[in-house]
């Protein structure tokens, strides 16, 4: 299986987006401590010899360096939270990814679906995917499971607007 990662590079306002998705999580004190929060690290999954993705953002346990598997990649247990930010190749977030990281049993996986202007939590991993999926528009505050080691409201129009590409 190949890996799970972007084909294309990130447009420019996918890599905007994930800096500013990054601050509900910093200001809950989710980098400093037991946890942090950083970028496209390798996720190992248990599917192959081989197999691995690499989210957008996670929150990972503050020792995930010691739990290195190979290539750059480190053991599903220390991800606490996954978030993808959708690009062109949607449909692999949308699908693929919620299979291998259910599968991987990432406790959390957060959404930003920038073509149908959605933000997704999955929690309750289960074989192929998750047993809760939940769908938030614009004007929605979701709370996420504090299971990620605070608690973090997201504005889902906030969080849209932030991985919108800019208007001339």
């Amino acid at each position: 299986m190949r890996p799970l990662s972007p084909s294309p590079p990130y447009d420019d306002a996918h890599a905007r987006g994930l800096t500013k998705l990054m601050r509900p999580f910093l200001n809950a004190g989710l980098d400093d401590g037991e946890s942090e929060v950083v970028q496209a690290i390798g996720l190992w999954l248990p599917a192959g010899p081989s197999d691995y993705a690499i989210p957008d953002l996670c929150i990972v346990d503050a020792d995930f360096e010691e739990h290195l598997v190979e290539n750059n990649c480190y053991a599903p247990p220390v991800f606490r939270l996954v978030l993808e930010v959708t690009s062109s190749n949607h449909e692999n977030d949308l699908r693929g990814k919620v299979r291998a990281y259910g599968n991987a049993k990432v406790p959390v996986y957060v959404i930003v679906d920038r073509r149908h202007n959605r933000l997704h939590v999955l929690t309750d991993p289960v074989a192929d995917g998750y047993d809760t999926h939940r769908v938030h528009a614009p004007g929605e505050l979701v709370t996420l499971p504090e299971s990620i080691g605070a608690k973090v409201t997201l504005d889902v129009a906030e969080i849209l607007r932030a991985a919108s590409p800019r208007t001339a």
